[in-house]
């Protein structure tokens, strides 16, 4: 599913404007962004947590010129679903 399709389903089943919806969609997903971005992890009941990992420094090659290279610590964004999540894909997507 896309953007587009998210907000094509989110109008049908509201009855509001596509363009409102896009707004909508457009604030949340920049709001839960600039949330991370500032460190903030991001709590959606139900749903999910969107939240920030750190990574370790590591050591990585450089096939091409055959040299080591070290990876700093850097931070990610990450999403972790909720238990309810979970147990309704896997009871509704076959494998």
């Amino acid at each position: 599913m896309t953007k587009a399709d998210l907000i094509h389903k989110i109008s049908n089943e509201t009855g509001l404007e596509k363009n409102e919806v896009s707004r909508v969609v457009e604030s949340v997903m920049d709001s839960i962004k600039s949330s991370l971005a500032e460190g903030t992890n991001v709590y959606l009941r139900g749903f999910g947590s969107f939240i920030v990992r750190t990574r370790k420094q590591k050591t990585g090659r450089n096939i091409s010129k055959n040299t080591t290279i070290i990876i700093p610590a850097h931070n990610i964004p990450a999403f972790k679903p909720a238990k309810v999540f979970v147990e309704q894909v896997k009871q509704k997507v076959k494998v």
